[in-house]
């Protein structure tokens, strides 16, 4: 074994141990929960019932979508992921839609801060999805409770950007530098134990797959990770 097939092994060795990190806290808040649910001495209402069983169906929603994402990164080099011409602000609006009752579940509010003119990207539709799910993701566990969190569209050049914006902590410089090097690893952050160093890395490595490229902003008040593509020489009709 040369040296570079070591630094690969390394590498494989250090993501599977992070991706196992990841998906210890969901699995722990649905085994929490359910031990709560099984508990005689614990009297719980009908209504502290059923948002506990909801609670565990989203928990165990985002622990599926982690283990689907790594699964399609693993067939990132076999399959082909078509791109076509996507809605930018569907895409956006159907994101929202589907992650608005796990921020709400914790008291927040995302928000698609809508656009007047609608911009066609080339994109993979289930790739981008993913791409800005996690972003949602991680700013849900980064953001201040009493905080929106923010999706927007903006043009930059010839480029289409799609960013989720957080208000809250500080991102950790490990994501930063990360995220600025196009590291393709997982990595782990401390100071932000819930947020998904994992996101991040399967947002790099399905935004590599399109063509497209993640970025991060820095604020001291908190973060905007972003996406930008290539837009879609077709016009829109909507």
């Amino acid at each position: 074994m040369d040296e570079r097939e070591f630094l690969n092994l390394v590498a494989k060795e250090s993501s599977f141990l992070i991706a196992a990190h990841e998906m210890k806290t969901p699995l722990s808040i649905i085994r929490q929960l359910s031990l709560t649910l099984n508990d005689d001495e614990i009297e719980l209402s009908n209504s502290e019932k059923s948002r506990i069983l909801r609670q565990i169906d989203i928990t165990s929603e985002r622990a599926l979508r982690l283990v689907q994402d790594l699964t399609k990164i693993s067939k990132l080099e076999d399959a082909m992921f078509e791109l076509e011409p996507i809605n930018s602000k569907k895409i956006c609006n159907d994101v929202v839609a589907e992650i608005t009752d796990v921020f709400k579940l914790r008291g927040r509010v995302i928000r698609f801060k809508n656009v007047r003119k609608n911009e066609l990207i080339m994109a993979n539709y289930e790739l981008l999805r993913s791409i800005l799910m996690n972003f949602s993701d991680n700013a849900l566990y980064s953001s201040n409770e009493k905080s929106e969190v923010e999706i927007k569209i903006s043009n930059i050049g010839e480029k289409v950007r799609i960013s989720v914006r957080d208000y809250g902590e500080e991102l950790p410089l490990s994501i930063w530098r990360s995220v600025k090097k196009q590291n393709h690893q997982p990595v782990r952050a401390n100071s932000r134990p819930q947020s998904s160093g994992l996101g991040i890395f399967i947002a790099q490595s399905f935004a590599a797959a399109m063509g497209a490229k993640i970025g991060v902003i820095r604020h001291r008040d908190g973060s905007t990770f972003y996406v930008d593509l290539n837009r879609s020489g077709q016009l829109s009709l909507l």
